[in-house]
């Protein structure tokens, strides 16, 4: 064992990057570990018959944490990728021929809510302006912060304003005490079923979602997410960060009651610290021996879990001028579908679809008159996973696309493939085949979440399972958090 051992990362996702660079830039040495020959995690992509599809992620949400990530390594996501702002940025289907598109523009939003609610313009401004105040604390106060007790939040600025988070009101009462009509409801709560509970169970902290999705924006990197990977994995890089990729950690290495390194499929590694960015359940139930277990299967058993995904990767030999980059398919009973996500935990009767073609953006991502399609059903964790299951919901979206969209894709589909259960699983060792990692719940913030300090001195974790929570901007902190602690521990 070498005098100065490296510290090791698990799993090259975006926490793990993060993590990774921000250690190599205090100047340890670092190995990162990733089990696939491709470093991204769930935000890695698929090229097949000249379309490229982003398997995972595919909103790029909160610029301005790219841009503080990259700006730590004196760099800017311009360096590295081309950034366009989607305009509009995305088109909502209730029915056919009956859409709205939601414009850039705040002033073109508000002038979108007024014309559905009579004095809905101004209500929106308030709820916006409330929503402003809610990111600014939550992205810039709450979330950079390693939670390992109550007391990190106990400062004037989050006392003062804690009455204006809405923390112990729903997000439901708090929109419909604001607005009238239904048609408004799932524009403002789709980005909750992301965060992994219904909208009658996600505090109103979170309408900071919506400043999130109509003050800062829907952008796209030209490429698609992976370019955001590649650009991460370069500063990372440029600092020797030593990436070992297709190589799987088998067991993390204990000795007088301290993390020493890991054991993979190819050899024994020691290390000085240890960062897990893999799928916390995983690690801790089939890395760790029992002893440094802090969580055993019964409390794994009572989370909440964010939903699973059912996703179908399509490449249709036809332009779609119907469509936009990003579509949502809200026919349906918003309410419907996330009872049966998060309560009933069944496969959904009637759900709402998201449908992603970058190529009405991106022309590189399609060969020249085709399309490439993402298409999304957001499903309960835990469901049984089998091939008539997604025949059957294939057919339902190709009839909702008919129906709802007016899109006729059903003769002209040149690619297919499909994702969910079985995938997360063998690909991420995702608990219970989920897609987002933990719901943010009341009882799941902050200091509810697993913990982001291991039982076993010398091991923290970071990703979407623990603070700050799911979603790419909120990974790519918990990378550089984890990576603060494990500096500080090394010092």
């Amino acid at each position: 064992m070498t005098s100065h051992p490296p510290s090791i990362v698990i799993g090259a996702g975006f926490s793990g990057l993060a993590a990774a660079a921000s250690l190599a830039k205090a100047g340890h040495p670092v190995q990162l570990f990733e089990k696939h020959t491709q470093a991204g995690g769930r935000a890695r992509t698929y090229s097949s018959q000249g379309f490229t599809f982003d398997l995972g992620p595919s909103w790029y949400w909160l610029p301005d944490v790219f841009e503080q990530f990259f700006g730590e390594f004196g760099k800017h996501p311009s360096d590295y990728y081309e950034l366009v702002r989607l305009n509009p940025s995305y088109r909502a289907f209730y029915a056919k021929d009956d859409f709205v598109d939601l414009p850039a523009s705040l002033e073109g939003i508000v002038e979108l809510f007024e014309s559905m609610e009579a004095g809905a313009g101004d209500k929106l401004r308030h709820l916006l302006k409330e929503a402003e105040f809610k990111y600014n604390l939550g992205i810039g106060e709450l979330v950079r912060k390693p939670a390992n007790s109550w007391l990190e939040f106990v400062n004037w600025k989050v006392v003062s304003g804690a009455m204006r988070l809405n923390v112990f009101q729903s997000v439901y009462t708090y929109y419909r005490k604001l607005f009238r009509n239904p048609r408004l409801f799932p524009i403002l709560e789709f980005p909750m079923i992301f965060l992994g509970a219904t909208p009658h169970k996600t505090p109103a902290l979170y309408s900071l979602m919506n400043w999130a999705d109509m003050g800062l924006g829907t952008w796209y990197p030209m490429g698609g997410m992976g370019q955001v990977v590649e650009g991460m994995k370069k500063v990372a890089e440029s600092l020797g960060v030593d990436f070992r990729l297709g190589e799987s950690v088998q067991e993390i290495l204990v000795a007088d009651g301290r993390a020493r390194g890991i054991r993979t499929d190819k050899g024994d590694y020691p290390a000085k610290g240890l960062i897990a960015s893999a799928d916390y359940h995983h690690v801790e139930q089939h890395l760790l021996p029992e002893a440094y277990r802090r969580y055993d299967e019964t409390y794994w058993k009572k989370r909440d879990l964010a939903p699973s995904s059912l996703l179908y990767y399509l490449g249709v030999d036809k332009p779609l001028p119907e469509l936009l980059h990003h579509n949502l398919l809200f026919d349906e009973s918003f309410d419907r579908h996330a009872e049966d996500l998060f309560e009933e935990q069944q496969w959904p009767e009637n759900p709402l679809l998201y449908v992603s073609v970058t190529s009405r953006t991106d022309p590189s991502v399609a060969p020249k008159g085709m399309e490439n399609l993402v298409v999304l059903i957001p499903v309960a964790p835990g469901l049984e996973d089998t091939e008539e299951v997604r025949e059957k919901y294939f057919q339902y979206i190709l009839h909702k696309l008919e129906k709802v969209a007016g899109v006729d894709i059903r003769d002209h589909i040149v690619f297919r493939r499909d994702y969910a259960h079985k995938e997360f699983i063998a690909d991420y060792n995702a608990y219970q085949g989920n897609a987002y990692g933990l719901g943010n719940t009341l009882m799941q913030t902050a200091v509810l979440k697993p913990r982001m300090k291991s039982k076993l001195n010398g091991l923290w974790f970071a990703g979407q399972m623990t603070t700050p929570g799911p979603g790419v901007p909120p990974s790519i902190i918990s990378g550089q958090v984890a990576a603060q602690q494990l500096i500080q521990w090394r010092t």
